[in-house]
């Protein structure tokens, strides 16, 4: 009876293998459909919004925001090196504020979540600094720091860093009190309950954090780049449109939505890769 069943369990098994691992090609396969297909809709109205409006003769002198003339800008762009140039600055400010808001919100995240005093009495000043525009830190900035690139940083890291705050503390509530008892009755040292105890449970979390914080920091780095500095892709936007290149303007305008885009779809593949959830992003 037993030789007999062996058999028939592996071959069991390895049927809700193939099937676990054709379900996930099916949902990938529908997943890039739909990917492309978005795609391809929004590429189809913007070459019909540039269509109508090169026909138009009233608007005719605008047509460089149509399509096909956005997409043969980028190699002049790039050969030009002006792309390549505008996209570091941006990612050097990006880096630098959220690389800030990460090393400030996770260890006061972590604080709050594990003193209930502690948040009490910060809660409200923080839900206050929270609702300030980030923008309107900017005459403070200038003031603060002597040059533009530490300004803007700055704007970053306050405007990205109450999502992975919040997000820690949430996330750090919601662990069972229970864990912490067991590991002090073990023995546990306070750098062990953080790297043992609270950072895999809260993993989730604070990625999540770290992807709202992402979302929010790029949606302010442009803007903040069209005040004072000379590079970065918020200056190309505004470069492109006192020189009437309205082709440029919206390459640049298209090169920030792909990389949001990347970036975000990058923190969504850690957030499923390295939480313990494994839950959807």
């Amino acid at each position: 009876m037993s030789n007999d069943a062996a058999p028939g369990a592996a071959a069991a098994a390895a049927g809700l293998t193939g099937t676990r691992t054709s379900r996930a090609a099916e949902a990938a396969g529908r997943g890039f459909f739909n990917f492309s297909l978005g795609l391809l809709i929004l590429a189809v109205l913007w070459w019909l919004g540039g269509y109508l409006i090169a026909r138009n003769p009233e608007t005719q002198s605008f047509s460089g925001f149509g399509l096909v003339q956005t997409l043969q800008s980028f190699p002049e762009l790039w050969n030009q090196g002006k792309l390549q140039k505008a996209i570091a600055a941006s990612m050097y400010r990006l880096g630098g504020g959220l690389g800030i808001a990460i090393a400030i919100g996770i260890p006061i995240g972590i604080i709050m979540g594990r003193s209930k005093r502690f948040r009490d009495l910060s809660n409200s000043a923080f839900q206050f600094l929270r609702m300030i525009s980030p923008l309107s830190w900017m005459p403070i900035a200038v003031f603060v720091f002597a040059a533009w690139d530490d300004s803007i940083i700055f704007l970053i890291a306050i405007a990205s860093v109450w999502p992975v705050m919040f997000s820690t503390a949430a996330g750090l509530a919601k662990v069972d009190p229970a864990w912490f008892k067991v590991a002090r009755n073990l023995g546990a040292t306070p750098v062990q309950m953080l790297t043992q105890i609270i950072l895999p449970a809260i993993s989730f979390d604070i990625f999540t954090g770290i992807r709202l914080a992402l979302g929010v920091a790029w949606v302010v780095l442009v803007p903040a780049e069209l005040l004072g500095v000379t590079s970065g892709l918020g200056y190309a936007i505004k470069d492109a449109r006192e020189t009437l290149s309205y082709d440029h303007l919206t390459a640049m305008v298209l090169t920030i939505g792909i990389i949001g885009y990347t970036l975000d779809t990058l923190c969504a593949l850690l957030i499923k890769r390295f939480s313990w959830h494994r839950g959807d992003a």
